[in-house]
């Protein structure tokens, strides 16, 4: 019983943490370019030297 009582507490704030972290990552604009990864994975770099 004195488990739980230690863990509850300690799951609860590692989820309000992440909660913040999240909330924080939001208001810092870290999520304004969803799309940039998925278009950039398209492009081909004909700068790279082949086979060296």
């Amino acid at each position: 019983m004195t488990g739980l009582a230690i863990l509850i507490p300690v799951a609860i704030g590692l989820g309000l943490a992440g909660l913040a972290a999240f909330f924080w990552a939001l208001s810092n604009n870290q999520f304004e370019d969803p799309d940039g990864a998925a278009a950039r994975i398209l492009d081909d770099d004909d700068d790279e030297p082949v086979g060296k």
